[in-house]
């Protein structure tokens, strides 16, 4: 076995503190500790069905840990990274591969945060690490622990599709003007629509049938079998129909899930995936739909094209204000330079790994071996 590769070790005490391995009995103070720093608080049951319902994780045992937590003196939590395992298929093997959720911390714990990085990075059950939910008061952290960037992409921008124009510049203009918003959303609509309509050819109507799909049925193993045989070197996310049902149980159930799908007679060619994604936005009343994941046979973005005018059209029919795409694809010579008339800059590179292996680490500056997108990580789960 290679030897591990271990960033600069941290000590697992500072004054007052302590971290630990976190437990389900946690969750209160996790959850609470979230809520209070703006990331939002799942339920129990969505919160345990991580791991509980994880695939990975019911294989590996209850001896991964769900993650690490710092409390203080008084058994407080004060500061908590969640340990997600995921499985991936590369060069014929499967890997082991851990990321990170939620990393929060009291702001007088602050420096914890590289306690608890160092849990997860240098897990030592884990092959490869991998986050793609990175923000910017956390990404220094990730290359002091010598985290390289995902070649393939730009994980610091998205493009966009605006779906429901006078309501999305009313929306956006509220803010600065808010008495006349409604009547200036008129004339900028007009403006944005011909603009679109002009630069958006490689959007214009299609003869590939596109169907919406309600589950990943039985389809789905068929075609990650076809997947993973057909490219056999690109790191891929494992997507079994039980890992995807797992994955978005809880969007489905929240109808926050389109899966849309294309075939050929039965059996599935390419399919794309998109979640509503309404938080975070600057904009409180905007209704966002992301591009999650899509997977072809042939390996090209030859159908994608169709299926996000399928998507678009959706958009445009349930309400929603825009539709979004996150990294990848937005390379100067990407697809979505071409047919996405606007962009935006996030704050930072949000997608880094560290594979724990030299031969594994060696074959990852490939940019051939990556197809990564947000089903990647934690960005969707």
């Amino acid at each position: 076995m290679c030897r591990k590769i271990r960033a600069m070790p941290v000590a697992s005490h500072t004054a007052a503190t302590t971290v630990r391995p976190a437990t389900f009995a946690d969750y209160e103070q996790i959850v609470s500790l979230e809520s209070r720093y703006g990331l939002g608080a799942k339920r129990h049951e969505e919160w345990s069905h991580l791991w509980l319902a994880n695939p990975a994780y019911r294989e590996c045992g209850p001896d991964w840990p769900i993650g690490w937590v710092v409390e203080d003196h008084d058994k407080r939590v004060v500061a908590s990274l969640g340990n997600i395992p995921l499985f991936y298929m590369f060069e014929g093997r499967r890997i082991l591969a851990c990321s990170g959720r939620a990393l929060v911390a009291e702001p007088p714990y602050r420096s914890a945060c590289l306690m608890l990085l160092d849990r997860l990075i240098n897990h030592s059950d884990a092959g490869l690490f991998l986050n793609n939910t990175v923000g910017l008061d956390s990404a220094a952290s990730f290359r002091l622990f010598e985290c390289p960037r995902v070649p393939v992409g730009r994980w610091d921008r998205a493009a966009f599709w605006i779906t429901r124009y006078c309501e999305f510049f009313e929306a956006f203009m509220s803010t600065a003007v808010p008495r006349a918003a409604k009547a200036l959303s008129y004339p900028v609509s007009a403006a944005a629509i011909i603009k679109d309509w002009l630069t958006g050819s490689g959007l214009r109507v299609s003869d590939i049938e596109v169907r919406a799909c309600r589950s990943f049925d039985n389809r789905f193993d068929c075609f990650w079998d076809d997947l993973k045989a057909a490219f056999p070197h690109v790191l891929l996310a494992v997507r079994t129909g039980e890992t995807l049902h797992w994955h978005f149980k809880h969007a489905l159930l929240q109808n926050r899930l389109w899966i849309a799908t294309v075939s050929d007679a039965s059996r599935l060619v390419a399919y794309a995936i998109f979640e509503r994604k309404d938080a975070n936005l600057a904009i409180a009343r905007l209704r966002r739909m992301r591009l999650v994941d899509f997977q072809s046979l042939d390996g090209t973005t030859a159908l994608l094209l169709p299926i996000i005018s399928w998507a678009l059209k959706r958009c445009r029919q349930e309400g929603v204000h825009l539709l979004e795409a996150v990294g990848r694809w937005l390379e100067r010579d990407g697809l979505m330079s071409s047919v996405a008339p606007y962009r935006r800059q996030l704050s930072t590179w949000t997608y880094f790994y560290r594979a724990n292996y030299p031969a594994l680490a060696r074959r990852l500056t490939d940019r051939s071996a990556w197809a990564p997108s947000l089903y990647d990580g934690d960005a969707t789960l």
